[in-house]
Protein backbone atom coordinates (compact mmCIF):
# COMPACT_ATOMS: atom_id res chain seq x y z
CA UNK A 1 0.00 0.00 0.00
CA UNK A 2 2.65 2.64 0.69
CA UNK A 3 3.80 2.07 -2.69
CA UNK A 4 0.51 3.54 -4.48
CA UNK A 5 -0.17 7.16 -4.81
CA UNK A 6 -1.60 8.63 -1.80
CA UNK A 7 -5.09 9.06 -2.99
CA UNK A 8 -5.39 5.82 -4.96
CA UNK A 9 -4.80 4.38 -0.95
CA UNK A 10 -7.38 6.95 0.79
CA UNK A 11 -9.81 5.56 -1.70
CA UNK A 12 -9.36 1.71 -1.20
CA UNK A 13 -9.88 2.43 2.36
CA UNK A 14 -12.69 4.44 1.85
CA UNK A 15 -14.41 1.70 -0.11
CA UNK A 16 -13.13 -0.74 2.24
CA UNK A 17 -14.96 0.78 5.37
CA UNK A 18 -17.92 0.89 2.92
CA UNK A 19 -19.22 -2.13 3.96
CA UNK A 20 -21.15 -0.95 7.63
CA UNK A 21 -24.60 -0.78 7.17
CA UNK A 22 -27.25 1.20 9.95
CA UNK A 23 -30.17 0.19 10.51
CA UNK A 24 -31.89 -3.31 11.53
CA UNK A 25 -31.17 -6.37 9.67
CA UNK A 26 -34.27 -8.07 8.96
CA UNK A 27 -35.34 -11.38 11.12
CA UNK A 28 -38.70 -13.02 10.21
CA UNK A 29 -40.58 -12.54 13.19
CA UNK A 30 -42.08 -15.19 15.06
CA UNK A 31 -45.18 -16.57 14.77
CA UNK A 32 -47.79 -18.71 16.64
CA UNK A 33 -48.02 -21.53 14.19
CA UNK A 34 -50.87 -24.39 15.31
CA UNK A 35 -49.84 -27.87 14.91
CA UNK A 36 -52.98 -28.82 12.63
CA UNK A 37 -55.68 -27.20 11.22
CA UNK A 38 -59.08 -27.40 12.92
CA UNK A 39 -61.59 -29.58 11.19
CA UNK A 40 -58.73 -31.02 9.03
CA UNK A 41 -59.68 -34.71 8.31
CA UNK A 42 -57.26 -37.85 9.42
CA UNK A 43 -54.42 -38.53 7.14
CA UNK A 44 -54.38 -41.68 5.46
CA UNK A 45 -51.56 -44.14 4.99
CA UNK A 46 -50.86 -43.12 1.75
CA UNK A 47 -51.04 -39.43 1.96
CA UNK A 48 -47.92 -38.09 3.99
CA UNK A 49 -48.74 -35.42 6.54
CA UNK A 50 -46.30 -33.02 4.86
CA UNK A 51 -48.86 -33.44 1.57
CA UNK A 52 -51.21 -30.53 0.22
CA UNK A 53 -53.91 -30.14 -1.81
CA UNK A 54 -52.13 -26.37 -1.91
CA UNK A 55 -49.30 -27.89 -3.87
CA UNK A 56 -51.31 -29.45 -6.80
CA UNK A 57 -51.30 -27.59 -10.18
CA UNK A 58 -54.96 -26.44 -10.94
CA UNK A 59 -55.30 -28.36 -13.89
CA UNK A 60 -54.69 -31.36 -11.71
CA UNK A 61 -57.32 -29.96 -9.53
CA UNK A 62 -60.24 -29.35 -11.94
CA UNK A 63 -60.12 -32.17 -14.81
CA UNK A 64 -62.41 -30.85 -16.70
CA UNK A 65 -60.49 -30.05 -20.05
CA UNK A 66 -63.20 -26.98 -21.22
CA UNK A 67 -62.78 -25.24 -17.93
CA UNK A 68 -58.72 -25.43 -17.68
CA UNK A 69 -58.96 -23.93 -21.10
CA UNK A 70 -61.35 -20.94 -19.93
CA UNK A 71 -58.69 -20.64 -17.23
CA UNK A 72 -55.79 -20.54 -19.45
CA UNK A 73 -57.26 -17.81 -21.48
CA UNK A 74 -58.15 -15.74 -18.51
CA UNK A 75 -54.47 -16.24 -17.14
CA UNK A 76 -53.29 -14.67 -20.80
CA UNK A 77 -55.98 -11.83 -21.04
CA UNK A 78 -57.54 -10.95 -17.78
CA UNK A 79 -56.79 -7.25 -17.44
CA UNK A 80 -56.03 -7.66 -13.37
CA UNK A 81 -53.26 -10.49 -14.56
CA UNK A 82 -51.55 -8.07 -17.37
CA UNK A 83 -51.50 -4.79 -15.17
CA UNK A 84 -50.32 -7.14 -11.91
CA UNK A 85 -47.10 -8.13 -14.56
CA UNK A 86 -46.64 -4.66 -15.37
CA UNK A 87 -46.35 -4.22 -11.81
CA UNK A 88 -43.69 -6.13 -11.96
CA UNK A 89 -41.60 -4.63 -14.41
CA UNK A 90 -41.99 -1.52 -13.19
CA UNK A 91 -40.77 -2.40 -9.69
CA UNK A 92 -37.64 -4.23 -11.17
CA UNK A 93 -37.21 -0.46 -13.03
CA UNK A 94 -37.57 1.03 -9.54
CA UNK A 95 -34.79 -1.77 -8.16
CA UNK A 96 -32.49 -0.64 -10.87
CA UNK A 97 -32.71 3.05 -10.48
CA UNK A 98 -32.20 1.79 -6.59
CA UNK A 99 -28.84 0.11 -7.27
CA UNK A 100 -27.39 2.30 -9.70
CA UNK A 101 -27.06 4.82 -6.44
CA UNK A 102 -24.18 3.00 -5.12
CA UNK A 103 -21.79 3.08 -8.49
CA UNK A 104 -20.14 5.98 -9.58
CA UNK A 105 -21.69 7.81 -12.65
CA UNK A 106 -19.54 8.91 -15.31
CA UNK A 107 -20.08 11.05 -18.21
CA UNK A 108 -17.92 12.39 -21.48
CA UNK A 109 -17.98 15.31 -23.43
CA UNK A 110 -17.01 16.67 -26.19
CA UNK A 111 -16.78 20.56 -27.23
CA UNK A 112 -15.70 22.66 -29.45
CA UNK A 113 -15.53 26.75 -29.43
CA UNK A 114 -14.68 29.98 -31.20
CA UNK A 115 -14.34 33.05 -30.19
CA UNK A 116 -13.90 36.19 -31.86
CA UNK A 117 -13.20 40.31 -30.33
CA UNK A 118 -12.87 43.03 -32.25
CA UNK A 119 -10.13 46.17 -31.82
CA UNK A 120 -11.33 48.02 -29.19
CA UNK A 121 -10.75 49.57 -25.67
CA UNK A 122 -9.84 46.59 -24.69
CA UNK A 123 -6.80 46.06 -27.45
CA UNK A 124 -6.79 44.56 -30.91
CA UNK A 125 -8.97 42.27 -32.48
CA UNK A 126 -8.02 38.59 -31.99
CA UNK A 127 -9.73 34.90 -32.54
CA UNK A 128 -9.66 32.51 -30.70
CA UNK A 129 -10.59 28.74 -31.50
CA UNK A 130 -10.24 25.54 -29.40
CA UNK A 131 -11.40 22.13 -29.14
CA UNK A 132 -11.86 19.75 -25.90
CA UNK A 133 -12.60 16.55 -24.92
CA UNK A 134 -13.11 15.63 -21.17
CA UNK A 135 -14.98 13.60 -19.14
CA UNK A 136 -16.34 13.50 -15.35
CA UNK A 137 -17.11 10.51 -12.57
CA UNK A 138 -18.65 11.67 -9.31
CA UNK A 139 -19.54 8.95 -6.88
CA UNK A 140 -21.44 9.37 -3.37
CA UNK A 141 -19.76 7.03 -1.26
CA UNK A 142 -21.86 4.45 0.33
CA UNK A 143 -20.36 4.69 3.52
CA UNK A 144 -23.33 4.34 6.13
CA UNK A 145 -24.91 1.80 3.79
CA UNK A 146 -28.23 3.74 2.42
CA UNK A 147 -28.12 3.25 -0.79
CA UNK A 148 -27.62 -0.51 0.08
CA UNK A 149 -30.70 -0.16 2.53
CA UNK A 150 -33.01 1.47 -0.29
CA UNK A 151 -31.71 -1.09 -2.61
CA UNK A 152 -32.82 -3.75 -0.22
CA UNK A 153 -36.08 -2.37 0.33
CA UNK A 154 -36.57 -1.90 -3.98
CA UNK A 155 -35.77 -5.61 -3.59
CA UNK A 156 -38.57 -6.41 -1.36
CA UNK A 157 -40.87 -3.99 -3.63
CA UNK A 158 -40.09 -6.35 -6.47
CA UNK A 159 -41.17 -9.11 -4.59
CA UNK A 160 -43.73 -7.94 -3.20
CA UNK A 161 -45.15 -7.06 -6.57
CA UNK A 162 -43.81 -10.68 -8.11
CA UNK A 163 -46.19 -12.08 -4.97
CA UNK A 164 -48.95 -9.82 -5.44
CA UNK A 165 -49.05 -10.75 -9.47
CA UNK A 166 -49.08 -14.45 -7.72
CA UNK A 167 -52.85 -13.44 -5.55
CA UNK A 168 -54.02 -12.04 -8.41
CA UNK A 169 -53.37 -15.50 -10.42
CA UNK A 170 -54.64 -17.41 -7.54
CA UNK A 171 -57.65 -15.52 -6.89
CA UNK A 172 -58.20 -15.84 -11.29
CA UNK A 173 -58.17 -19.32 -11.03
CA UNK A 174 -60.41 -20.11 -8.39
CA UNK A 175 -63.23 -16.93 -9.29
CA UNK A 176 -63.18 -18.69 -13.12
CA UNK A 177 -63.36 -22.14 -11.66
CA UNK A 178 -66.75 -20.93 -9.00
CA UNK A 179 -68.41 -19.24 -12.25
CA UNK A 180 -67.80 -21.98 -14.09
CA UNK A 181 -69.92 -24.56 -11.58
CA UNK A 182 -72.01 -22.17 -11.14
CA UNK A 183 -72.55 -21.86 -14.47
CA UNK A 184 -73.04 -25.92 -15.10
CA UNK A 185 -75.40 -25.57 -11.94
CA UNK A 186 -77.66 -23.34 -14.05
CA UNK A 187 -77.58 -25.98 -16.79
CA UNK A 188 -78.85 -28.71 -14.54
CA UNK A 189 -81.48 -26.85 -12.62
CA UNK A 190 -83.05 -25.60 -16.62
CA UNK A 191 -82.39 -29.26 -17.69
CA UNK A 192 -84.58 -30.55 -14.23
CA UNK A 193 -86.60 -27.98 -15.05
CA UNK A 194 -87.06 -28.94 -18.64
CA UNK A 195 -87.39 -31.97 -17.81
CA UNK A 196 -90.14 -31.48 -15.38
CA UNK A 197 -92.48 -29.58 -17.61
CA UNK A 198 -91.98 -31.82 -20.07
CA UNK A 199 -93.60 -34.69 -17.90
CA UNK A 200 -96.19 -32.61 -16.35
CA UNK A 201 -97.67 -31.59 -19.74
CA UNK A 202 -97.67 -35.21 -20.55
CA UNK A 203 -99.73 -35.68 -17.05
CA UNK A 204 -101.84 -32.30 -17.98
CA UNK A 205 -103.04 -34.38 -21.21
CA UNK A 206 -103.56 -37.31 -19.77
CA UNK A 207 -106.30 -35.70 -17.21
CA UNK A 208 -107.90 -34.08 -19.53
CA UNK A 209 -108.59 -36.86 -21.59
CA UNK A 210 -110.04 -38.52 -18.09
CA UNK A 211 -112.20 -35.26 -17.68
CA UNK A 212 -113.95 -35.18 -21.12
CA UNK A 213 -114.60 -39.00 -20.54
CA UNK A 214 -115.83 -37.97 -17.40
CA UNK A 215 -114.03 -40.03 -15.35
CA UNK A 216 -111.98 -36.75 -13.19
CA UNK A 217 -113.14 -33.51 -12.40
CA UNK A 218 -112.21 -30.45 -13.97
CA UNK A 219 -110.46 -29.58 -10.05
CA UNK A 220 -107.79 -32.13 -10.94
CA UNK A 221 -106.86 -30.18 -14.65
CA UNK A 222 -106.49 -26.87 -12.65
CA UNK A 223 -104.04 -28.49 -10.39
CA UNK A 224 -101.97 -30.41 -12.91
CA UNK A 225 -102.16 -26.94 -14.93
CA UNK A 226 -100.66 -24.89 -11.83
CA UNK A 227 -97.74 -28.12 -12.11
CA UNK A 228 -97.38 -27.46 -15.46
CA UNK A 229 -97.04 -23.19 -15.16
CA UNK A 230 -94.96 -23.30 -12.19
CA UNK A 231 -92.57 -25.46 -14.23
CA UNK A 232 -92.78 -23.00 -17.24
CA UNK A 233 -92.53 -20.11 -15.24
CA UNK A 234 -88.96 -20.53 -13.72
CA UNK A 235 -87.44 -20.92 -17.58
CA UNK A 236 -87.10 -17.77 -18.44
CA UNK A 237 -85.42 -17.06 -15.13
CA UNK A 238 -83.38 -19.44 -15.50
CA UNK A 239 -82.48 -18.47 -19.04
CA UNK A 240 -81.59 -15.25 -17.70
CA UNK A 241 -79.16 -16.38 -14.95
CA UNK A 242 -77.27 -18.56 -17.44
CA UNK A 243 -76.72 -15.75 -19.98
CA UNK A 244 -76.00 -13.51 -17.24
CA UNK A 245 -73.10 -16.02 -15.75
CA UNK A 246 -72.11 -16.25 -19.38
CA UNK A 247 -71.31 -13.15 -19.65
CA UNK A 248 -69.35 -12.72 -16.59
CA UNK A 249 -67.47 -15.57 -17.34
CA UNK A 250 -66.60 -13.62 -20.71
CA UNK A 251 -65.15 -10.47 -18.55
CA UNK A 252 -62.76 -13.10 -16.16
CA UNK A 253 -61.50 -13.83 -19.82
CA UNK A 254 -61.49 -10.15 -20.87
CA UNK A 255 -63.77 -10.71 -23.72
CA UNK A 256 -67.25 -9.39 -24.69
CA UNK A 257 -70.09 -10.84 -23.38
CA UNK A 258 -71.37 -14.38 -25.43
CA UNK A 259 -71.76 -18.16 -25.05
CA UNK A 260 -69.65 -20.16 -23.22
CA UNK A 261 -69.06 -23.81 -24.51
CA UNK A 262 -69.57 -26.40 -21.77
CA UNK A 263 -67.66 -29.43 -20.92
CA UNK A 264 -68.49 -32.23 -17.99
CA UNK A 265 -71.65 -32.03 -16.16
CA UNK A 266 -71.81 -30.79 -12.48
CA UNK A 267 -72.46 -34.34 -11.94
CA UNK A 268 -69.06 -35.24 -13.82
CA UNK A 269 -67.01 -33.71 -11.84
CA UNK A 270 -64.13 -35.05 -9.96
CA UNK A 271 -63.99 -34.54 -5.94
CA UNK A 272 -61.51 -36.09 -4.36
CA UNK A 273 -63.03 -37.46 -1.20
CA UNK A 274 -60.24 -36.47 1.49
CA UNK A 275 -58.59 -33.25 1.17
CA UNK A 276 -54.87 -33.33 2.37
CA UNK A 277 -54.08 -29.96 4.06
CA UNK A 278 -50.54 -30.56 4.88
CA UNK A 279 -48.75 -28.85 7.58
CA UNK A 280 -49.56 -25.17 8.80
CA UNK A 281 -45.88 -24.03 9.11
CA UNK A 282 -45.90 -24.70 4.99
CA UNK A 283 -48.60 -21.95 5.09
CA UNK A 284 -46.22 -19.40 5.29
CA UNK A 285 -44.26 -20.54 2.58
CA UNK A 286 -47.57 -20.90 0.01
CA UNK A 287 -49.96 -18.61 0.53
CA UNK A 288 -48.95 -15.73 -1.52
CA UNK A 289 -50.68 -13.16 0.34
CA UNK A 290 -48.54 -14.08 3.68
CA UNK A 291 -45.32 -13.56 1.10
CA UNK A 292 -46.93 -10.62 -0.14
CA UNK A 293 -47.10 -9.27 3.49
CA UNK A 294 -44.03 -10.17 4.21
CA UNK A 295 -42.05 -8.65 1.72
CA UNK A 296 -43.98 -5.34 2.78
CA UNK A 297 -42.77 -5.70 6.22
CA UNK A 298 -39.11 -6.77 4.87
CA UNK A 299 -38.88 -2.95 2.69
CA UNK A 300 -40.38 -1.37 5.21
CA UNK A 301 -37.58 -2.97 7.90
CA UNK A 302 -34.87 -1.74 5.44
CA UNK A 303 -36.60 2.11 5.01
CA UNK A 304 -35.34 2.40 9.06
CA UNK A 305 -32.04 2.00 8.14
CA UNK A 306 -31.86 4.58 5.14
CA UNK A 307 -33.82 7.03 7.63
CA UNK A 308 -30.73 6.71 10.36
CA UNK A 309 -27.83 6.98 7.81
CA UNK A 310 -29.11 10.51 7.29
CA UNK A 311 -27.82 11.26 10.86
CA UNK A 312 -24.04 10.51 9.45
CA UNK A 313 -21.98 12.69 7.09
CA UNK A 314 -22.21 12.26 3.38
CA UNK A 315 -18.83 11.44 1.73
CA UNK A 316 -18.77 12.30 -2.05
CA UNK A 317 -15.76 12.04 -4.70
CA UNK A 318 -15.66 13.81 -8.12
CA UNK A 319 -13.21 14.07 -10.61
CA UNK A 320 -12.92 15.09 -14.31
CA UNK A 321 -9.94 14.11 -16.87
CA UNK A 322 -9.45 15.94 -20.45
CA UNK A 323 -7.78 18.34 -23.11
CA UNK A 324 -8.08 20.91 -24.35
CA UNK A 325 -6.39 22.53 -27.38
CA UNK A 326 -6.93 24.78 -30.37
CA UNK A 327 -5.24 22.63 -32.77
CA UNK A 328 -6.69 19.49 -33.08
CA UNK A 329 -3.19 17.67 -33.87
CA UNK A 330 -2.38 18.98 -30.57
CA UNK A 331 -5.73 17.70 -28.45
CA UNK A 332 -4.38 14.68 -27.03
CA UNK A 333 -0.78 15.60 -26.76
CA UNK A 334 0.50 16.37 -22.27
CA UNK A 335 0.53 19.91 -22.20
CA UNK A 336 -3.26 20.00 -23.59
CA UNK A 337 -4.30 17.79 -20.39
CA UNK A 338 -6.50 18.74 -17.65
CA UNK A 339 -7.87 17.06 -14.52
CA UNK A 340 -9.08 17.84 -10.99
CA UNK A 341 -10.13 15.46 -8.01
CA UNK A 342 -12.19 16.84 -5.51
CA UNK A 343 -13.40 15.14 -2.03
CA UNK A 344 -16.72 16.86 0.10
CA UNK A 345 -17.82 15.53 3.20
CA UNK A 346 -21.35 16.79 4.22
CA UNK A 347 -22.70 16.52 7.87
CA UNK A 348 -26.38 17.73 8.63
CA UNK A 349 -25.91 19.85 12.06
CA UNK A 350 -29.87 20.62 12.31
CA UNK A 351 -32.83 20.10 10.45
CA UNK A 352 -35.45 21.12 12.00
CA UNK A 353 -36.92 17.77 13.28
CA UNK A 354 -36.77 16.09 9.92
CA UNK A 355 -34.14 13.69 10.41
CA UNK A 356 -35.63 12.64 13.81
CA UNK A 357 -39.45 12.50 12.45
CA UNK A 358 -38.45 10.24 9.34
CA UNK A 359 -36.98 7.83 11.66
CA UNK A 360 -40.16 7.77 13.63
CA UNK A 361 -41.86 7.16 10.13
CA UNK A 362 -40.01 4.91 9.20
CA UNK A 363 -40.54 2.52 12.53
CA UNK A 364 -44.26 3.76 12.73
CA UNK A 365 -44.54 1.93 9.01
CA UNK A 366 -42.35 -0.80 9.97
CA UNK A 367 -44.68 -1.68 12.30
CA UNK A 368 -48.07 -1.75 10.64
CA UNK A 369 -46.14 -3.65 8.12
CA UNK A 370 -45.47 -6.53 10.87
CA UNK A 371 -49.13 -6.37 12.43
CA UNK A 372 -50.61 -6.49 9.15
CA UNK A 373 -48.08 -9.52 8.36
CA UNK A 374 -49.46 -11.00 11.51
CA UNK A 375 -52.97 -10.65 10.94
CA UNK A 376 -53.02 -12.01 7.52
CA UNK A 377 -51.38 -15.27 9.34
CA UNK A 378 -54.01 -15.20 11.28
CA UNK A 379 -56.79 -14.73 8.87
CA UNK A 380 -55.28 -17.28 6.50
CA UNK A 381 -55.04 -19.96 9.08
CA UNK A 382 -58.88 -19.64 9.93
CA UNK A 383 -59.58 -19.48 5.77
CA UNK A 384 -58.29 -23.07 6.05
CA UNK A 385 -59.97 -23.90 8.95
CA UNK A 386 -63.33 -22.56 7.69
CA UNK A 387 -62.92 -23.99 4.39
CA UNK A 388 -62.35 -27.45 5.45
CA UNK A 389 -65.62 -27.70 7.62
CA UNK A 390 -66.96 -26.28 4.60
CA UNK A 391 -65.93 -28.87 2.03
CA UNK A 392 -66.68 -31.97 4.41
CA UNK A 393 -70.35 -30.50 5.57
CA UNK A 394 -71.89 -30.17 1.91
CA UNK A 395 -70.53 -33.81 0.96
CA UNK A 396 -72.40 -35.45 3.89
CA UNK A 397 -75.42 -33.29 2.71
CA UNK A 398 -75.26 -33.73 -0.68
CA UNK A 399 -74.90 -37.72 0.50
CA UNK A 400 -78.53 -36.78 1.84
CA UNK A 401 -80.03 -35.06 -0.42
CA UNK A 402 -79.40 -37.66 -3.01
CA UNK A 403 -81.18 -40.00 -0.42
CA UNK A 404 -84.15 -37.11 -0.41
CA UNK A 405 -84.17 -36.74 -4.12
CA UNK A 406 -84.78 -40.68 -4.75
CA UNK A 407 -87.43 -40.87 -1.80
CA UNK A 408 -89.49 -37.95 -3.34
CA UNK A 409 -88.81 -39.14 -6.84
CA UNK A 410 -90.44 -42.80 -5.72
CA UNK A 411 -93.30 -40.90 -4.04
CA UNK A 412 -93.91 -39.05 -6.78
CA UNK A 413 -94.49 -42.10 -8.80
CA UNK A 414 -96.77 -43.60 -6.38
CA UNK A 415 -98.74 -40.99 -5.91
CA UNK A 416 -99.41 -41.21 -9.87
CA UNK A 417 -100.08 -44.73 -10.00
CA UNK A 418 -102.64 -44.36 -7.02
CA UNK A 419 -104.79 -41.45 -8.98
CA UNK A 420 -104.34 -43.55 -12.16
CA UNK A 421 -105.92 -46.70 -9.69
CA UNK A 422 -108.47 -43.99 -8.20
CA UNK A 423 -107.13 -44.47 -5.28
CA UNK A 424 -106.85 -40.92 -4.45
CA UNK A 425 -107.40 -37.59 -5.52
CA UNK A 426 -104.94 -35.76 -8.03
CA UNK A 427 -103.84 -33.16 -4.51
CA UNK A 428 -101.85 -36.07 -3.79
CA UNK A 429 -100.15 -35.63 -7.07
CA UNK A 430 -99.80 -32.40 -6.76
CA UNK A 431 -97.63 -32.16 -3.77
CA UNK A 432 -95.71 -35.16 -4.20
CA UNK A 433 -94.77 -33.76 -7.96
CA UNK A 434 -93.74 -29.96 -6.29
CA UNK A 435 -91.92 -31.69 -3.38
CA UNK A 436 -90.04 -33.97 -5.96
CA UNK A 437 -88.83 -30.76 -7.86
CA UNK A 438 -87.72 -29.35 -4.81
CA UNK A 439 -85.54 -32.11 -3.98
CA UNK A 440 -83.86 -32.16 -7.46
CA UNK A 441 -83.44 -28.24 -7.26
CA UNK A 442 -81.90 -28.74 -3.79
CA UNK A 443 -79.64 -31.84 -4.75
CA UNK A 444 -78.07 -29.38 -7.68
CA UNK A 445 -77.81 -26.59 -5.06
CA UNK A 446 -75.74 -29.47 -2.84
CA UNK A 447 -73.38 -30.31 -5.53
CA UNK A 448 -72.81 -27.14 -6.39
CA UNK A 449 -71.89 -26.11 -2.69
CA UNK A 450 -69.51 -29.46 -2.75
CA UNK A 451 -67.37 -28.00 -5.78
CA UNK A 452 -67.71 -24.37 -4.57
CA UNK A 453 -66.06 -25.66 -1.22
CA UNK A 454 -63.24 -27.53 -3.43
CA UNK A 455 -62.41 -24.23 -4.76
CA UNK A 456 -62.53 -22.75 -1.48
CA UNK A 457 -60.28 -25.17 0.32
CA UNK A 458 -57.57 -24.85 -2.85
CA UNK A 459 -57.70 -21.37 -2.81
CA UNK A 460 -57.26 -21.26 0.64
CA UNK A 461 -54.28 -23.78 0.94
CA UNK A 462 -52.30 -20.98 -1.48
CA UNK A 463 -53.16 -23.06 -4.65
CA UNK A 464 -53.79 -21.79 -7.93
CA UNK A 465 -50.72 -19.61 -9.05
CA UNK A 466 -48.43 -22.16 -9.52
CA UNK A 467 -47.61 -22.02 -13.32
Amino acid sequence: MMRLPRCLSIGLSVFLLAGCTVGPNYQRPKTGVPGGYRGAPATTPAAAPSESLGDARWWTVFQDEQLQSLIRTALQQNYDVRVAAERVLAAQAQLRIARSDQYPSVAVAVGGTTERQPTGPLGPSYRWDYMQVGGGASWDIDFWGRYRRATEAARANLAQSEWGRRAVVSTLVANVASAYFRLRALDLNLEITQRTLASRQESLRLTKLLADQGATSMVDVRQAEQLVYVASATLPDLQRQIEQQENYIRLLLAQTPGPITRGQSLTEQARPPVVPAGLPSQLLERRPDIREAEQQLIATNAQIGVARAAYFPSISLTGTLGFMSSALANLFTTPAGTWNVAASVVQPLYTGGRLQANVRLAEAQQQQALLAYQQTIQNAFRDVSDALVAYQKPRESREQQELLAGAAQDSARLAHVRYNGGATAYLEVLTNETNYLAAELNLSQARLNEMLSLVQIYSALGGGWQE
